[in-house]
């Protein structure tokens, strides 16, 4: 089912009363989201990205704009009639009921030429439970399951209705990082094999990154920038989009450009065509350095830390801004955590420079 969001734009009213304007937490969301992708709406907390979610299934109302499925508005429809699945951060199982009689619930709310009979239902709910893995569980009660296997019983409630659009809200943040990782892997292998549109809401970038067609990043309600998850990590539009994405985050320096070349503090660091004379921000990926003896950027070195197929190298610069430098460099390398200096060649492609009063993304060319 393809989702069309017109300029959507919700609004709250101001909770300080000697502020007069409404807080807008959705700004005019304008996006298409393709039949049977998985798209991750991505930004920190209070972004707007579960309101967004709120909206697509009704549970709010929008202050302006549509919602469209496939070719129906059904943005002054009830949640209950948009063919929506919905799974919840607390999971919201409930405790007296056994595995297959939470699956079974939705259906069991169904009228008219809708309803259906007692035997349909479990064959619905089992399927459901098969599809998610639990179907050993199924005479289990909520308190009697993992976390994992709770997260996987509301997937399956929200599946047994068969919906059109599946809204997952922060579905594995009360996970341990272990099952979280495997849980998204499940989530992915679920999505793929129903096919259904897919929204995914989280605040975690690699969850975002690792599982999605297409992300959306937003921060303050307005959409900061939409693409392929990959596409997104190597050619961010802003400052913010470039420092949200990435673990170990991107290095930030105070920069400046003179006569087609970067520099870091006193360091000429790369050439950079196209772009005149000026202060800027420069963001460095962590697998942006090379280990170079030679190498035109200088670092003091802090520490060494082994991470089994990688070696982080920590270090500091007087025109760093994000606090510590970590470089990425393959094991093996001949670094010392005994050496003052480190010395570096940077990769013009994980190099981004930035408007110091705007964030914009400034494009450069390398001769």
């Amino acid at each position: 089912m393809r989702v069309i969001l017109k300029n959507l734009t919700k609004k709250f009213p101001n909770q300080n009363r000697k502020i007069k304007e409404d807080v807008i937490a959705v700004n005019n969301f304008d996006f298409e989201i393709p039949d049977g992708q998985l798209i991750g709406l991505l930004g920190p907390s209070g972004c707007g990205k579960s309101t967004t979610l709120n909206l697509i299934c009704g549970l709010q109302s929008p202050t302006s704009g549509r919602i469209i499925f496939g070719d129906r508005d059904v943005t002054d429809l009830p949640p209950e009639k948009r063919g929506v699945g919905l799974v919840f951060q607390n999971y919201a199982l409930y405790p007296h009921l056994t595995v297959l009689q939470n699956i079974m619930f939705p259906l069991e709310n169904l009228k008219g030429d809708k309803k259906l009979s007692k035997e349909e239902m479990i064959r619905r709910a089992k399927e459901a439970a098969a599809l998610v893995q639990i179907d050993q569980l199924l005479d289990r009660r909520p308190r009697e399951l993992s976390g994992g296997q709770q997260q996987r019983v509301a997937i399956a409630r929200a599946l047994v209705k068969v919906p059109d659009v599946l809204l997952l809200d922060e579905p594995l943040s009360n996970l341990d990082a272990r099952l979280r990782l495997q849980t998204r892997e499940e989530i992915r292998r679920i999505q793929r094999e129903t096919g259904v549109t897919t929204v995914f809401v989280t605040h975690d970038q690699d969850e975002a990154m690792s599982i999605s067609d297409m992300i959306v990043v937003m921060e303050a309600g307005l959409v900061q920038q939409i693409g392929k998850p990959q596409e997104v990590y190597d050619d961010p539009v802003n400052l913010f989009v470039a420092r949200f994405l990435g673990t170990p985050p991107i290095n930030i320096f105070e920069g400046s450009v003179r006569n087609g070349r970067l520099c870091i503090g006193t360091d000429a660091v790369l050439d950079v065509r196209g772009v005149p004379d000026r202060d800027v921000i420069v963001g460095i990926r962590p697998e942006g350095f090379i280990l170079d003896e030679k190498g035109p950027f200088i670092c003091r070195m802090t520490a060494v830390e082994v991470m089994g197929r990688d070696v982080s190298v920590v270090s500091s610069h007087d025109a760093c801004l994000s606090g510590i430098i970590r470089s990425i460099i393959p094991s093996g390398s001949d670094v010392r955590a005994s050496d003052e200096y480190v010395y570096f060649t940077l990769k013009h492609d994980k190099v981004h420079l930035f408007d110091k009063e705007t964030e914009e993304r400034i494009r450069f060319t390398v001769s």
